[in-house]
């Protein structure tokens, strides 16, 4: 496989629960990845999970924590 067949973006769909890589992160938040970075070093991004190396999002827990954003107006 290419690298560039590697690297192809792919969408997360609605109902799949499985764990998110940054880039994945990034796409479905429309935001550039150093974003993601930064607001988990602030504690202000959703919540992630340490797997050895990796950081890792639950799309539940995304959706979650994205419902806490929600603009009142």
């Amino acid at each position: 496989m290419t690298e560039p067949a590697r690297r192809a973006r792919r969408s997360v769909p609605e109902s799949d629960d499985r764990m998110m890589t940054v880039e994945d992160l990034a796409e479905y938040l429309g935001l550039p990845i150093g974003t993601i970075y930064k607001q988990r070093s602030e504690g202000t991004g959703p919540p992630g999970y340490r797997v050895g190396k990796f950081v890792r999002w639950k799309r539940s827990e995304v959706d979650a924590w994205l419902e806490t954003k929600r603009d009142p107006i």
